[in-house]
């Protein structure tokens, strides 16, 4: 003879067993009707759509820019072969969040970085170079096209 507790308990996992798989075939039924739909009915879902402002629509609205970063020593000479780093907000991430990205670019010969378009907003410029002081700081950039001046220190005597 079983419990009192066993017979609820089977009748409540009966309970949440059913719910689960009517919940299975009213998502299956809803793809079905999807997948069966004409080429008119499809017509109408985009014609609906083009009506409603798209997500993907609003990350290419966000406005961006193009930077150009002149690494240079104190003496304005160009430091060429320096490692560029760009850390950015990108949005679109897990759970439509904003995600940090990082852009990695190296000076030309004329110590001139050309990086392409990112969003604007908050920009940390780093900057190594060999036998030079690493250089970091937050930017705000809010411009279409932005140059941004960075002069090398050299390093501490002892090095």
């Amino acid at each position: 003879m079983k419990s009192a507790k066993a017979v609820k308990f089977c009748s409540f996992a009966f309970s949440l067993g059913t719910i689960v798989a009517l919940a299975f075939l009213g998502a299956g039924s809803r793809i079905a009707q999807v997948a069966g739909s004409t080429r008119q009915d499809a017509q109408d879902n985009s014609s609906s759509a083009d009506q409603k402002p798209d997500k993907s629509d609003k990350s290419s609205a966000q406005a961006t820019v193009k930077l150009q970063i002149h690494v240079t020593t104190k003496d304005d000479k160009p430091i060429p072969e320096a490692s560029v780093y760009l850390r950015f907000n990108e949005s679109g991430g897990f759970l439509h969040h904003d995600k940090l990205a990082e852009l990695d670019l190296k000076t030309n010969q004329e110590g001139m970085a050309k990086a392409p378009a990112i969003p604007q907003g908050k920009i940390m410029i780093q900057v190594i170079a060999k036998g030079w002081h690493t250089y970091g700081q937050w930017y705000d950039i809010d411009q279409p096209e932005q140059l941004v001046e960075i002069k090398l220190e050299p390093p501490a005597h002892w090095y």
